[in-house]
């Protein structure tokens, strides 16, 4: 057996802001939508899913604590996507740094605040 692709899922609780949040505010597109609750978003040539749910994901205040990520998207671009962010409002949690392990990233919170790091290989 060959694995062909990992794909994560993302917690929300308001199905229509979060779909807004990916698509509006970061560019994304919507791959598929499942009877309202399951939804597919492509970024690039990357899928992840967000799922409906009652209560907020409880392992925001662990990755927040932590120094954690729920995503993490690889890209280039990083100082132009991070001018594109803050054009559309959106509040960069870290601004456009570059780290020991020879990135260049950034960090924000979606609609729901999970952090997602957007980072490039320097």
């Amino acid at each position: 057996m060959a694995i062909t692709g990992v794909i994560a899922q993302l917690r929300t609780t308001d199905m229509a802001s979060s779909i807004g949040f990916y698509t509006r505010k970061l560019g994304f597109s919507i791959e598929f939508n499942y009877q309202d609750f399951y939804t597919g978003i492509r970024a690039g040539d990357q899928v992840f899913h967000l799922k409906l749910v009652d209560e907020k994901d409880p392992s925001i205040p662990y990755v927040d604590e932590g120094g954690h990520f729920h995503l993490y998207l690889q890209t280039n671009g990083v100082i132009e996507f991070a001018a594109k962010l803050k054009a559309k409002d959106v509040h960069l949690v870290e601004d456009v740094h570059e780290t020991p392990w020879n990135t260049r990233e950034i960090v924000i919170h979606d609609d729901q605040g999970h952090t997602l790091y957007i980072g490039e290989p320097l």
